[in-house]
This record gives structure tokens, sequence and C-alpha cells, in this order.
């Protein structure tokens, strides 16, 4: 059953083919016998259990809803009512949620079972799933490797087939990135699309939650469950949801692709960029027309995203002080000590870089050279995407530089580590939508990304674009060889 998509587990549960119960049970038992690759923090077989039979009884009732009866696993940013809820960190080690986020109760509404929580980098801050505070995730291509993160529990969870689907967080390409090291596909949406209520904030102005599945047809089917407005988040943008699966079909010939040549320069892996422009091919002999584009500022994404990153994580994550829950430090002298004792002990070393490096861009005297600076040059950065989309339809190019790297090869060096989101980031200042789907493998056998880019709520046309490639391919549906 694990091999199947979400599209065909429903079928096959509609069909009387497995119960809800019967499905969710072996998959829960897969996540029990890979346990070394670290994906889950939190499982609760006997209430995931009690889900799936609920699931039953509305099948058999004829009240089956989207997703009623499919198991899937979240990333464990997101409030779950009565489940713990740890962001990945030792500071929420102990937190137990009394509400669930938006996007877990639209799940709940359309009959999804929760699997379990997933594990991630600590506060969502990272690009390969070692700053958990319960330890690194480990890639089943190759368990010497990292998956990417920040959702990199989530992405391994697909790729092992310990869940037939899984949600994930993007703030600089958290989901993405984890999806092309790890061989799956995986939907950053446009800002504002899915409900942030609930979702543990990082950096409000770019974090956005989305899909991470084994193909391009079962995104659109979560991104459906996913979607929409939300009152209760100031952000959320009332538009209205279309029929992602409408569109799945659509032909591409005449389709204009734009490829910008800084995605191409210097830095990006030979053999991912080989991967990557035999994808591009593919489009091409679909009837789809390249076009060069100029995306000039994007090669200074990085700085000006870890300057306005880190700055609103240094205002979110100042109200994890040890007074109201989640960890408090054990011994202090007064009010001030706790404080300072709770967040040294309670933050990995991550998190405290990040705090620090914000608090300073924001302080008195540097305001203006660093966060005024780079809130100008993240509009210069939109601005390029608006003029090559008056070019192209959407736009194609790696995802990562290069493909999944030894564990601890760059812990100790962050500046290496953040340019792992080169690709990426340049869209979450933008706001726009963003796809990552499997394109192949390299030398060594590891998963090789290719993003495909799209203009602000044009989610439809980008699952239309990565299904059509997914029919003609079949890269999404290689799996690692000790999982099968």
């Amino acid at each position: 059953m694990h091999t199947k998509t979400i599209t065909e587990l429903i079928v096959g549960l509609r069909a009387g083919e497995f119960s809800s119960e019967e499905l969710t049970s072996h998959f829960l038992d897969r996540t029990q016998q890979q346990k070394d690759l670290n994906a889950f923090i939190t499982i609760d077989r006997d209430a995931t259990l009690e889900q799936a039979r609920a699931a039953d009884r509305a099948l058999k009732q004829n009240e089956a809803n989207l997703l009623t009866g499919i198991p899937l696993a979240h990333k464990d940013i997101f409030c779950t009512e009565n489940m713990l809820t740890t962001c990945g960190s030792k500071m929420l080690y102990n937190f137990v949620s009394p509400y669930s986020a938006t996007v877990i109760e639209k799940f709940n509404r359309c009959g999804a079972v929760i699997l379990g929580k997933t594990n991630m980098d600590e506060f969502a801050m990272g690009s390969s799933n070692e700053t958990s505070y319960y330890g690194p995730v480990n890639n089943p291509w190759d368990r010497d490797r990292v998956p990417g993160g920040s959702s990199g529990g989530s992405a391994v969870s697909v790729a092992a087939r310990l869940a037939p689907g899984a949600t994930g967080t993007d703030t600089g390409g958290s989901i993405r990135q984890p999806a092309s090291l790890c061989g799956i596909t995986g939907l950053k949406p446009s800002y504002g699309r899915v409900s942030r209520f609930g979702m543990i904030a990082f950096a409000s102005s770019l974090d956005q939650a989305g899909p991470m599945t084994q193909t391009a047809e079962d995104a659109a089917l979560l991104l459906q469950a996913m979607a929409g407005f939300d009152e209760r988040d100031s952000t959320s943008v009332d538009k209205t949801v279309p029929d992602y699966m409408a569109e799945l079909d659509n032909d591409l010939k005449g389709l204009r692709i734009g490829i910008p040549k800084i995605f191409f320069a210097e830095g990006l892996d030979s053999e991912v960029a080989a991967v990557v422009e035999a994808a591009i091919d593919e489009y091409r002999k679909m009837g789809a027309e390249l076009v060069d584009i100029d995306l000039p500022n994007s090669s200074l994404a990085v700085p000006c995203y870890y300057v306005l990153a880190p700055a609103e994580a240094s205002s979110n994550l100042s109200r994890f002080d040890g007074v109201r829950y989640g960890y408090r430090a054990e011994e202090y002298k007064d009010l001030n000590d706790m404080y300072t004792r709770t967040r040294t002990q309670g933050f990995g070393e991550e998190v405290k870089r990040r705090i620090m490096i914000g608090t300073y861009a924001l302080s008195s005297g540097y305001y203006d050279a660093y966060y005024l600076k780079a809130q100008k040059l993240r509009r210069l950065i939109s601005n390029d995407f608006d003029q090559a989309f008056e070019q192209c339809d959407v736009i194609m190019g790696p995802t990562a530089p290069g493909t999944a790297f030894k564990q601890g090869e760059k812990t100790d060096d962050p500046v290496s580590m953040y340019l792992n989101d080169i690709y990426t980031i340049s869209v979450n200042l933008a706001g726009i939508p963003a796809i990552s789907i499997p394109a192949g493998f390299d030398k060594q056998g590891l998963p090789v990304g290719l993003q495909i880019i799209g203009r602000y709520f044009d989610e439809a046309r980008l699952l239309n674009v990565a299904h059509r490639y997914q029919q003609v391919t079949d890269w999404h549906r290689q799996m690692p060889a000790v999982e099968r």
C-alpha cells in the first residue's frame, strides 16, 4: 500500500480494497520499522487508529469527504489540539497545544487522519535538519547525508513511504529544498494562500505552509484542502480557491518558460545542471518555448533574507521566556535571570545566532543601514519577477545548487549552509508560488529537483506544468532501495 499515491489510495478506500484502519496501521508499522530515520517527533498510535476507525465509519455511510481515511504526517510547527507541538526545540519540549492550527482543522474536516508530527530544524531555522533538539533526520537515499531543511522530517516521511503525504512550511525554501534532496514533490504556495493561524512563527512576512507529496496530482489534492481565507490570520488573502485538479491535464504547447542565466552561473554543481537542463528539454519536446530572462537582483537575495528573516525571528521568539508555557530554567536569582537562563538553555545555537543577528539589525543606529535597505532590495527582487513574467508564463531552474551533503559537513560554516537556499529564497521575498519536482539523479544516485516558479496565485498552472512532466517521466516513482 505504501507505494501508492494519495490519489490511488483514495480509489482503493472508496472501492473497499482496504480500510483506513488497515492503511493507517501499515504506515504506523513502517514508521516503527524505520525509526533510525528519525523522521517523527510524536506519534500517538491509539489516537491515530481511532481517527482511522471514524473515517471507516464515514466511508461505510457514504459520508466521505475529500481525504477521508488518508493518513498524513504534519510538520511539528503546526499546533495540534491535545498533542505535543515542539517546533523541534527544547523550549517547547512539554507544550501540548490547547487548539489546532487552521491547516490541521481543515485536514480534519476533510477526513484525513493525523499520522504523527514530523521532525524539523529548530523553529524552522536550518537547511539540513541538523538543528533539531531531537537529533538530525537521516536521508533515506543515504543515511549519512542530510535530507534538507527545515521540513526534513516531512520530506523523509514521504520519500521513505512512511506517509503518503505531509505538510511543511517554507520561509526561504524549507519545503522545496528538502523535496529536492529527498526526491519528492514540494509546493510553496503564494503568501496568503494558506492560513498561518496556529503555525508557530519564524518570519511572519515569509512563512507559508504547503504540501509535500509523491506527485503534483497529490499536491493539488492537499492544497485543495489547505487553501482558503481565514479571518483569524491577518495575512490571509480573501480570494476564491480554484479547483486545482481541473487544470492538471491542460496542454503545454506554447507555454513560455523563462530561463534565468543567474540560476545556471558559478556555484551550481555540473551534474545538477545537466539533470535540470535535460528536464527543461523535456518540456521543449512537449511544445513549450524557452525564453531567456534576467533576474538581476536575485544574487542579493541571500544577504537580503538573512537580514529580514532574523529580524522578524528576534521579535517572534521574544514570547518564549519561560513564564507562560514551555521550558523554564530550574535555578535563577530573579525574573531577569530566569529569562536569560531559560532562553540560553532552551534555544539551540542556530536559533540564538539568528536572534542575535536580527536584534543587531533592528537596533538603533543599524536599522537604516541593514533592515530598511534590505526591505528596499526585497521590493527590487519582487519587481524583477514582475518584469520577467511579462516575457514568460513560468520560470525554471534548479531547486538547490547540489544534492544531499554529508551530515556535519557544513555545520561549522553557516554561510555555506545558507547558500543552499540561493535559488529558493528570492521566491519567498517576492511572495510568489514555486514547486520542486524530482528530475533525476546524480552519479551517486542522489535525487535532483527541478524548481518551477509561477505568478502570484497561479498555483494551478504550476501544478499543471509539474503534472504533465510527471506523466512522461517516472522520477517521482523512484524509491530508496532499502524502503521498497
